[in-house]
C-alpha cells in the first residue's frame, strides 16, 4: 500500500516561555487530503503548536517541514506564501466594512492582466465572494457590513478568507464554537470537499463527538507533551477524555444536588425588544433554567434584556415580586443579578488588565475609600474566587491574556459573582474550553444552586443543557416554543421546537 504523502511535520518542536516549557519534543506529521484532529486541555500546548506554524512564535528548537523543505522558524508571511492558512477563534474581521471586502483582506485581486495592477478590481472580487458565500450556504448580500452579522455567520467569513487563499494547509481552531447545528452540518460537508481536493486539514475542537465525525487521525496533547497518534478507530470517547486529562472521568456531569426549588424570582410577561416576541416566563429560585435554540434565536437578546443592556419595548419584567423598569446594567449589579457575557475576551473580561484587577472591577467602590483601593479588601476578595473557582494562576498580578481560556471563563464568572448576586445569567459557559475545564463549570454551577442561587444557563449543546437544567425553555426567532419540565427533555423534540417549521401563536 502506498504510503500517503506528509505535507507537514512537525519534528522536536519545544516552546520555551521565561518559566514555563509550553510544548516539548513534539513530533507530528499532516498528511494530504486528511482530517488530523488535535486535542488536549487548554493549556495543553495546542495553540503554542499551531502558532509555530503560522509563523505567530518562533520554536525554541526543532524544525518544520513543509512540502519536504526544512524550516527553523517562519514569520506571517512566509507561512502564508507556503498556503498555510488558519481560522483561529478569535475572529480577524473589520465590522464597518462589507462582506466581500472582509473575505479579501489582505489578497485583493489588482486590475490588469497579472492581477497586480494599482487598483482593485472590484467586479471580480465581488464575483467570487458571491461564489464563496453561495459554497458557505449564506443568504447574505455581500455588500452587507459584517459587524451586523450573527457570531456564526462571521465565522462561516472567516472560513470564506482561507477559501479564497487557496491553502494546502488548513488549521482550523475550535470552528464550531459558535456555530448552529445547520452551519456545523455545511461546515462538515465542505471540509469533506477540501479534503477530497487534497488539502489537509488540522481540526481543533473540545467538543469530542466532531473528532469522531470528521477525522481521520488524532494527536493528544498534554502539559505540553505528545501522549498518543492514532487513527480515530483506534479510540472511545472514554479513552479519549483519559489521556486528555490524565485521570479517569466516570461522568460528562458531576451528580446533581439535592435541590430545593423555591417560589419565582423573576417573571416576565409579553417581554418584547432587542429582537425578543412576547417572551413570558417564571424562573424559580434555586433551579438551573435552560435556554436552547438555534444561533439568532434571541437566547442572548433575552439574556441582555434581563441584565439591562437593552430594554423592552412592551412587556413587564418582575425580580422579587418588584416591578423592573428602565434596567442597566449598574443597576442590575445594584439588584443582585449577574450576566457573564458569551464572548469573554471582547465583553467579559479585560485581557490586558490584572487577574485582580478583573475579579474586583465591579466592587471598587466598595473596597475604596476616596481614590484608593483598599489592598486588603481587593485581595480578600480575589483570594476567596480564585480559590472557591479553582482560577489557576501563578500570581494574581498577572494580565488575564497569559491565562488559557478555561481559566479567563473563571475570571469572568468570578468578576460576576463577586458583587453577591442571586440570579446569575451564564452566555455559553463552556464554549472553547476542554472538557477537564467543563467539569469545573459544572461543578461551580452546582455550587451556586446549593448557596440558594439560580442560573438562567445558555447553550448550543442541547446535552449540556440536558445534563444540567431543570427546565429548558426553547427559542425560535424571538419567541419561545417550548417549556420542557426535565422528563420531557429529549434532542429531538428540542430540534423540533428550534427550526422554523414550528406553528407560533
Amino acid at each position: 500500500m502506498e504510503s500517503p504523502e506528509i505535507i507537514l511535520e512537525f519534528k522536536n518542536i519545544t516552546k520555551v516561555f521565561p518559566g514555563v516549557v509550553a510544548i516539548n519534543k513534539i513530533n507530528f506529521q499532516l498528511y494530504k487530503g486528511e482530517v488530523h484532529g488535535l486535542v488536549g486541555e487548554n493549556g495543553a500546548g495546542k495553540s503554542t503548536l499551531i502558532k509555530t506554524c503560522t509563523g505567530a512564535e518562533i520554536p525554541s528548537s526543532g524544525t518544520i517541514v513543509i512540502d519536504g523543505k526544512d524550516y527553523y522558524s517562519l514569520t506571517p508571511a512566509l507561512s502564508k506564501e507556503l498556503n498555510v492558512g488558519i481560522i483561529y477563534q478569535e475572529f480577524n474581521l473589520v465590522n464597518n466594512m462589507t462582506v466581500w471586502e472582509n473575505l479579501f483582506l489582505g489578497q485583493f485581486i489588482g486590475s490588469g492582466k497579472n492581477k497586480k495592477g494599482l487598483f482593485i478590481n472590484k467586479k471580480e472580487m465581488q464575483n467570487i465572494a458571491k461564489d464563496i458565500v453561495k459554497k458557505l450556504s449564506l443568504d447574505i448580500d455581500i455588500n452587507e457590513q459584517v459587524g451586523s452579522l450573527s457570531v456564526g455567520k462571521q465565522q462561516l467569513i472567516e472560513i470564506g478568507k482561507e477559501l479564497i487563499s487557496g491553502s494546502n494547509i488548513l488549521i482550523m481552531d475550535e470552528p464550531t464554537a459558535p456555530l448552529s447545528t445547520n452551519e456545523t452540518s455545511i461546515l462538515f460537508n465542505l471540509i469533506k470537499q477540501l479534503k477530497s481536493e487534497g488539502i489537509g486539514i488540522i481540526y481543533i475542537s473540545h467538543r469530542l463527538e466532531e473528532i469522531f465525525e470528521i477525522c481521520d487521525r488524532l494527536t493528544i496533547l498534554r502539559d505540553g507533551h505528545l501522549i498518543t497518534t492514532d487513527t480515530i478507530a483506534s479510540f472511545t470517547k472514554e479513552k479519549m477524555i483519559k489521556l486528555m486529562v490524565g485521570r479517569e472521568m466516570q461522568n460528562i456531569f458531576p451528580p446533581k444536588p439535592e435541590k430545593n426549588i423555591g417560589d419565582v424570582l423573576l417573571k416576565l410577561e409579553n417581554i418584547s425588544g432587542n429582537g425578543v416576541k412576547n417572551v413570558s416566563l417564571e424562573i424559580h429560585r434555586g433551579e438551573i433554567f435552560g435556554l436552547s435554540g438555534l444561533i439568532g434565536a434571541g437566547r442572548t437578546e433575552l439574556a441582555q434584556l434581563i441584565y439591562g443592556i437593552a430594554n423592552p419595548n412592551n412587556g413587564n419584567m418582575f425580580l422579587r415580586n418588584e416591578k423592573i423598569k428602565n434596567l442597566n446594567p449598574l443597576r442590575a449589579i445594584m439588584k443582585l443579578i449577574a450576566y457573564v457575557p458569551e464572548d469573554r475576551k471582547k465583553d467579559g473580561v479585560i485581557l490586558n488588565m490584572p487577574i485582580s484587577h478583573n475579579i474586583t472591577l465591579p466592587i471598587l467602590k466598595r473596597i475604596s475609600r476616596l481614590t484608593l483601593i483598599n489592598k486588603k479588601k481587593d485581595s480578600g476578595f480575589v483570594e476567596k474566587y480564585v480559590k472557591s473557582l479553582r482560577i489557576k494562576i501563578s500570581s494574581s498580578k498577572n494580565l488575564v491574556k497569559t491565562l488559557s481560556g478555561g481559566n479567563q471563563q473563571k475570571v469572568a464568572i468570578a468578576k460576576a459573582l463577586v458583587a453577591g448576586a442571586d440570579l446569575v445569567v451564564l452566555d455559553e459557559p463552556t464554549r472553547g474550553i476542554d472538557v477537564g475545564a467543563k467539569y469545573e463549570i459544572y461543578e461551580l454551577m452546582n455550587l451556586l444552586i446549593n448557596e440558594g442561587k439560580t442560573i438562567i444557563f445558555i447553550s448550543s449543546e442541547m446535552l449540556e443543557l440536558i445534563g444540567m437544567c431543570d427546565r429548558i425553555a426553547v427559542l425560535c426567532e424571538g419567541r419561545i416554543t417550548r417549556v420542557l419540565d426535565r422528563n420531557e427533555f429529549d434532542q429531538e423534540t428540542m430540534l423540533q421546537y428550534a427550526s422554523k417549521h414550528v406553528k407560533k401563536n
